[in-house]
C-alpha cells in the first residue's frame, strides 16, 4: 500500500464520491437523506458482503503457484498438464473441517488439501486431505459425520461424547481417527504437511489403456507437527497462526513446495487386489504399489483479495480433464455430485464464471442467464442445432473414463474380501509406524479427549474401539482416563 498518488474512491459503478466519511444531511445537525445512493449502496453491500460458509472446511486459507511435470508419465495418463515439462498455473487451499470461519487454525483436525489446476485442457481439481484415509466410506453417512463434529442443537457447543458416540459406532473411522489423534492431527504449518487425494482415480493413456491412481504431494519442507500443548496456547496467542506463516512464508520469498508422487495399479488387478482398492478407509501398501514421481508443485503468489479468490473458490472432483477420471470410490461419486451442488448453493449457478474459478482453456456451453451472469449468451441457445452451434464429439475422452459393474440393486457396504476389515491398518500404523514417543503422544491425545465430557456409555465402547486397533494402547487408554 502506498499513500503516492492516491486514486479516488468511487461507487461501485465507477462515480467519484464527495465523502468517505460523512452522510448527505439537512444542514450539519439535520436529517439523513434517503437519496444519499452511496451511503445506500455501503450499507446495502455492507449487509450482504457475507455468503454462506462452507458446511466443512469453513475455516481457510491458500494461495497461487505452478506445477510442473518433471517426469515422463505419458505411458499412464494423456493429461496434457502431465507430459514431461509442462507448468500449470494452480491454485492450493488448506482448510480445517469442523471449524467455522474464525475458528482457530491449531484445532486437531484433519486439514483440506484442495487443488485447482488452470491446465489447457479445463480446470481440473483435487479434493484432498492432509492423511491418505478418512472416516466413513459411503455418501449416505457423510452429512452424519460432519454434524458430530459440528455443535449441539441445544447448547451450541462441541462435543466429544457426539464425536465419539459417533466414531465407536462407525468402526470404519478407526484408520482415520488413529491419523487423526496422532501426531499429525496438528500439523505445524500448512507448508509442513503432506497432501493426498485420499480417493483413487483414474487415468487413462494416448492408447486408451486405464490405471487406478492415488496422488501423494509430498512436503519438500518436511512434515512436522504441533504438540496437543503447542496447539492450544497457539489457539489463544494466534488463532490465524497457519494462515499467518503461510502469507508470511511466500511475502519473504521462501516458496513452499511439494513433490507429487503417485501409486498406480493396472486396471484389472483391482478385481482381485487383496482388500477392494476403492475403500477410502484403506491405504494401498507401498510395497505392493510403490510411489512414482511425477513433478512439484510450487506456491509463489499469495492472493490479493480473500473474498474473491479463496472464499469463492470453488473445487469439485468433477473437474476432471482428458486423460484423467473418476473410480467406483463410493465416496468420491457422491462428492461428485455434492461439493458442485454446494457451490451452486454458495456462490449462484454462475460460480464457474468467477475470475478464480474461470478456466483458461475456452468455452462452449449451452449454459444461459441465472444470477450473477456475466458471459455474453449468443444464438443458437438450444442443441441440436443448425446455426453453429457447439457440437458435442460422441468420441469423446470422458467416455474412456468408465467400468462396468452389474448386479442388484442394494443398500451395503462393499464386498468383502480377503483382508477386508477395520482394524488392521489402524494396527499396523500404531505397531509399525509409529515410535515409542508418537505412541506415548497418542495416547496422552485420546485420554485428554475421552475426559472431556464422554458419557461412561460412550466410553466403555472407546476402549474397546482402541482395543481391536491395539489391545495395549486401548489398555493404556482405559487406564489413563479411570486414573484420572
Amino acid at each position: 500500500m502506498s499513500d503516492d498518488k492516491r486514486k479516488p474512491t468511487t461507487t461501485d459503478a465507477g462515480i467519484p464520491v464527495a465523502s468517505d466519511e460523512h452522510s448527505l444531511t439537512i444542514g450539519p445537525d439535520g436529517p439523513i437523506l434517503l437519496q444519499d445512493h452511496y451511503l445506500i449502496e455501503q450499507m446495502a453491500n455492507f449487509n450482504r458482503e457475507r455468503i454462506p460458509e462452507r458446511q466443512p472446511h469453513a475455516n481457510g486459507g491458500g494461495a497461487f503457484g505452478t506445477f510442473v511435470t518433471t517426469e515422463d508419465v505419458s505411458a499412464f495418463t494423456q493429461a496434457a498438464m502431465f507430459q514431461p515439462g509442462v507448468e500449470t498455473d494452480m491454485l492450493a487451499r488448506f482448510s480445517t473441517v469442523a471449524g467455522e470461519r474464525g475458528s482457530p487454525d491449531t484445532w486437531r483436525d484433519p486439514r483440506g488439501f484442495a487443488l485447482k489446476f488452470y491446465t489447457s485442457e479445463g480446470n481440473f481439481d483435487l479434493v484432498g486431505n492432509n492423511t491418505p484415509v478418512f472416516f466413513i466410506r459411503d455418501p449416505m453417512k457423510f452429512q452424519h459425520f460432519i454434524r458430530s463434529q459440528k455443535r449441539r442443537a441445544n447448547n451450541n457447543l462441541r462435543d466429544h461424547d457426539m464425536q465419539w458416540d459417533f466414531w465407536t459406532l462407525s468402526p470404519e473411522s478407526a484408520h482415520q481417527v488413529t491419523w487423526l489423534m496422532g501426531d499429525r492431527g496438528i500439523p505445524k504449518s500448512w507448508r509442513q504437511m503432506n497432501g493426498y487425494s485420499s480417493h483413487t482415480y483414474m487415468w487413462i493413456n494416448a492408447g486408451g489403456e486405464r490405471f487406478w491412481v492415488k496422488y501423494h504431494f509430498k512436503t519438500d519442507q518436511g512434515v512436522d507437527f504441533l504438540t496437543q500443548d503447542e496447539a492450544e496456547r497457539l489457539a489463544g496467542a494466534d488463532a490465524d497462526y497457519h494462515q499467518r506463516d503461510l502469507y508470511e512464508a511466500i511475502e519473504g520469498g521462501n516458496h513452499p513446495s511439494w513433490t507429487l508422487m503417485m501409486q498406480i495399479m493396472p486396471f484389472e488387478e483391482a478385481k482381485t487386489y487383496r482388500f477392494n482398492p476403492f475403500d477410502l478407509t484403506k491405504v494401498w501398501p507401498h510395497g505392493d504399489y510403490p510411489l512414482i514421481k511425477v513433478g512439484k508443485m510450487t506456491l509463489n503468489r499469495n492472493v490479493t483479495d480473500y473474498h474473491t479468490e479463496i472464499e469463492q473458490a470453488a473445487f469439485e472432483p468433477n473437474n476432471f480433464v482428458r486423460g484423467t477420471g473418476l473410480s467406483p470410490d463410493k465416496m468420491l461419486l457422491g462428492r461428485s455430485f455434492s461439493y458442485a451442488d454446494a457451490h451452486r448453493h454458495r456462490l449462484g449457478v454462475n460460480y464457474k464464471q468467477i475470475p478464480v474459478n474461470r478456466p483458461q482453456a475456452p468455452v462452449h456451453s449451452y449454459s444461459k442467464d441465472g444470477a450473477g451472469r456475466v458471459d455474453n449468451v449468443t444464438d443458437p441457445v438450444y442443441a441440436p442445432n443448425s446455426y453453429g452451434g457447439p457440437a458435442a464429439d460422441p468420441d469423446t475422452w470422458r467416455e474412456q473414463a468408465t467400468w462396468a459393474a452389474d448386479g442388484d440393486m442394494v443398500r451395503q457396504a462393499y464386498t468383502l474380501r480377503e483382508d477386508d476389515d477395520d482394524w488392521s491398518q489402524p494396527g499396523v500404523l500404531v505397531r509399525e509406524v509409529m515410535d515409542d514417543a508418537a505412541r506415548d503422544r497418542l495416547v496422552s491425545n485420546v485420554v485428554g479427549h475421552l475426559k472431556a465430557g464422554v458419557s461412561e456409555k460412550v466410553l466403555k465402547r472407546a476402549f474397546e474401539y482402541w482395543r481391536n486397533i491395539d489391545k495395549d494402547i486401548g489398555d493404556r487408554i482405559a487406564k489413563g482416563v479411570k486414573s484420572a
